[in-house]
């Protein structure tokens, strides 16, 4: 990446934004179309990306009130007194991108690629089309029920979970920082322009952006006593979902301190949600911090959320008043760029109005024909059709709808703790499969994109291991069927390294996406050594094993009596303890 900005002859800058690039400025394989949002600290542009031919999205750091575009493009100071703070700000800004570019979870952002040039600096990310929780609040008419709640809060625990066993607090979560991806209204968490990695209470001298209602008393100021730590996006996140069912955000929280006029959900929302629903969110709002749910952990436990993680939640629209089924959402795939670094933008998303979809592999004629050009369809039964609106205006005015650079999914959370005698089915053995791992042993994995869209995306994901192993990746739809997808016959040297990241599938055996739209589930097991599936008689379909299915495969899962799950395979060694292996579940969904 070139350390200078090039602009094109005929470059024009955007009538009425003054500090924006000009339109057609090119950053070396990149071409600035749009500008997006100009914010107080940056300014988002659509992007073109001459070298993949795909768009994806671009954030400036430009603080307006300390900053201006000067001659040449060059961002300079407006006065030399501002230097010390537009810089500790620039370094902040690729501080937080290294930061963020460890996590990798499907309710998160990530970005791609950084880098500084024209006295600044620039992040590079996928761009994804949706509406704010804000937005959606106000169209949907009327308070959420608590199971649209609950949708939204798995994930988003899941992942502030995911922050904090790192030390890192958003500190700006709020209905306009959520949101909820188009075609699926899954959630996405924004704006970490407030966050901060903590290590030591030298940190809490940084400023956070504060909203009031949703920021609470620890934030205002250093008080002795009041650190920030997990509790502090705890009280956020509640008062979002105080804001759902009341309509109104909850009372200032330092105004709080002096006469609290806070009233209980128990109290104000009674017969609407359950008690334990309501006296968990008024346990995360309590005013004092040590008062507080103190862990995300301890918030899922009072939720009654399970760990079945975020990859697979998909919001279900209230009954009271659903929206309009969305436009399909603008899903780009990621910038193949060496690892460089997540960001958010302005954002924006559609709630899908439609259970959770089932799929089903098939190898028709289609997929016959597609074979023989080098790629596989993906086959699945329809998903049901949304429900119609009931006093609904229609869909969500372009004004709501804005792009915004999104996070790259991960791997799905550990499963939760089955038993043998549980029911079977074939997500029950996936999660036996990631329960039978070998502690320590631990595999990383997610689609480079989230969604993908018929006819026009094929899927992507990367697995990485702590250890060298061998890699095993399954695959299975909604009616039971099950592929061993990697190894094949295309693809037969499955051997990894520690700390490697493995993209699959390969350019050799590609994997189109096509109708009808839907959900598909992945397990990633990394072995120490080879491993051995001829007990399970697989039999050969294209590329892949085809496993068994239905009866055949609950026979299976019955008579296997060791850890794990049969389905994982068996160890080709005879050592004891050779068996060690680390595994993880992902999904995409499927849509038009």
């Amino acid at each position: 990446m070139p350390t200078q900005i090039i602009p094109r002859a005929q470059a024009q800058r955007p009538a009425g934004v003054g500090n924006a690039l000009p339109l057609g400025t090119r950053m070396a394989e990149f071409e600035v179309l749009k500008v997006i949002g100009e914010g107080g600290f940056g300014i988002v542009y659509l992007v073109q990306d001459h070298m993949l031919q795909r768009r994806v999205a671009i954030k400036e750091y430009m603080p307006a009130s300390l900053a201006t575009r000067g001659q040449g493009l060059e961002v300079v100071v407006k006065s030399e007194r501002d230097r010390s703070l537009f810089d500790a700000g620039l370094a902040g800004f690729l501080q937080e991108a290294r930061m963020l570019a460890q996590f990798d979870h499907p309710a998160l952002l990530k970005v791609y690629r950084f880098w500084q040039a024209n006295g600044t600096a620039y992040m590079v990310m996928p761009f994804y089309e949706g509406t704010t929780l804000k937005a959606t609040l106000k169209n949907l008419g009327a308070p959420p029920d608590e199971r649209w709640l609950m949708g939204l809060l798995a994930p988003l625990t899941e992942a502030l979970e995911v922050l904090h066993a790192e030390r890192c607090y958003h500190r700006d979560i709020a209905p306009d920082n959520i949101l909820l991806l188009a075609g699926t209204g899954k959630p996405l968490l924004l704006d970490f322009g407030a966050a901060r990695m903590v290590i030591s209470d030298a940190t809490q001298a940084l400023t956070a952006i504060l909203k009031p209602g949703y920021a609470p008393v620890e934030q205002y100021a250093e008080v002795p006593g009041m650190k920030q730590g997990p509790w502090t996006d705890i009280y956020a996140l509640c008062a979002v979902v105080y804001a759902a069912i009341t309509g109104a955000k909850p009372p200032a929280a330092v105004g709080r301190t002096v006469h609290d006029g806070y009233v209980p959900l128990v109290r104000s929302a009674a017969g609407r949600y359950s008690p334990s629903f309501l006296q968990a969110i008024d346990d995360g709002l309590r005013v004092r911090p040590e008062e507080r749910t103190q862990s995300i952990d301890a918030l899922r436990q009072a939720l009654a959320i399970d760990g079945a993680g975020a990859g697979g939640v998909t919001v279900i629209v209230p009954s009271t008043r659903p929206p309009a089924a969305p436009a399909p959402a603008t899903v780009l795939p990621p910038v193949a760029a060496p690892a460089m670094q997540p960001m958010p933008v302005p954002a924006a998303a559609q709630v899908a109005s439609r259970r959770p979809p089932v799929l089903a592999w098939g190898l028709g004629i289609g997929g016959a024909l597609l074979l023989a050009a080098g790629a596989l369809l993906w086959l699945q039964r329809p998903a049901p059709a949304p429900a119609p609106a009931t006093g609904a205006t229609g869909p969500t005015p372009a004004a709501n709808t804005v792009p915004v650079a999104a996070q790259v999914p991960a791997a799905m959370s550990p499963a939760a703790t089955l038993s043998p005698a549980a029911a079977w089915s074939p997500l029950t053995e996936f999660d036996r499969i990631v329960q039978g791992r070998t502690p320590g042993f631990d595999v990383q994995a997610g689609a480079q994109q989230a969604s993908l869209r018929i006819g026009r995306d094929r899927l992507a994901f990367t697995v990485r291991s702590s250890r060298d192993g061998y890699l095993y990746v399954l695959a299975h739809s909604g009616d039971g069927q099950w592929l061993l997808m990697y190894p094949n016959t295309q693809a037969t040297q499955n051997r990894v390294r520690a700390g490697q990241a493995v993209t699959l599938p390969q350019a050799n055996w590609p994997l189109d996406t096509t109708e009808p739209p839907g959900e598909e589930h992945f397990v990633a097991l990394v072995s120490e050594n080879p491993r051995d599936f001829s007990a399970l008689q697989p039999v050969r379909e294209a590329w892949f094993q085809k496993l068994p299915t239905g009866d055949a495969a609950a026979a299976v899962a019955r008579a296997h009596t060791g850890a794990g799950s049969a389905f994982a395979g068996k160890a080709q060694c005879a050592t004891p303890g050779c068996d060690a292996y680390g595994a993880v579940r992902f999904s995409v969904t499927v849509t038009r």
